[in-house]
């Protein structure tokens, strides 16, 4: 099964930064400047964080990894927006 996770980020290092946003391209979609969004089984969370704790320095830099329950349950309902209305990005697979 899979969760949804908001995984958002302070990198205070433009170098550090660029790399976390890079890196989280592979795991999720980019929704704004520091916040993505995830639908990850529980090994590609671990893979994710294991991923991300390499790449900041632990004194100054913070990221959140955020659940917020099942994909296919309250996660797909429970972001609320104010001002412009949030949609959901719909990931598609292309075949060459």
């Amino acid at each position: 099964m899979r969760n949804r996770y908001f995984v958002t980020y302070d990198i205070t290092d433009d170098r550090r930064r660029t790399l976390v946003y890079r890196m989280l391209r592979g795991f999720g979609d980019h929704l704004q400047y520091s916040v993505f969004r995830c639908d990850l089984t529980d090994r590609r969370r671990v893979e994710l964080i294991a991923a991300l704790f390499g790449l900041v320095d632990h004194d100054t830099d913070q990221i959140l990894v955020i659940d917020l329950g099942p994909v296919d349950g309250r996660a797909a309902i429970c972001v609320s927006s104010i001002g412009r209305a949030y949609s959901n990005p719909e990931r598609v697979t292309i075949i060459v």
